[in-house]
């Protein structure tokens, strides 16, 4: 069974995604089956997930394009796993003490440009 990650570590990861998701227009946080999600659109595009079902990761969820999730799997297991529920959809789980800020704030912009509908990315002229 893998170890149960440290509670300061938990809340520093999740500093820092919140620090990414709060950067993104129309987009909140809400608690979602026990752990905080990021909504726009009222869609889902980032989940925390903090030792889920004991799994000892600290790590996030997010959408993905078809085809991302199984490459990155396949080219760095160490950093990117299938997630439970959302993983048939192709949603990448990504784990956080494996990637620096820059490459999370990709994954989690581009999950954010996969939910937003096109009409409202348009009107607010986001980079992604």
């Amino acid at each position: 069974m893998p170890s149960e990650p440290e509670p300061e570590a938990a809340e520093e990861h999740l500093r820092r995604v919140r620090r990414i998701c709060g950067s993104l227009p129309d987009t909140v946080e809400r608690v979602s089956h026990g752990e905080p999600t990021f909504f726009s659109s009222k869609k889902v595009c980032v989940m925390f997930a903090n030792n889920h079902h004991h799994d000892g990761r600290i790590a996030v969820w997010v959408a993905a394009l078809p085809g991302e999730q199984a490459e990155l799997v396949h080219l760095s297991p160490e950093k990117y796993f299938v997630p439970p529920y959302v993983g048939k959809s192709g949603w990448i789980g990504i784990e956080l003490d494996a990637v620096s800020d820059e490459e999370l704030a990709i994954h989690i912009r581009n999950a954010w440009a996969l939910v937003v509908p096109k009409k409202s990315k348009k009107q607010r002229k986001v980079k992604i």
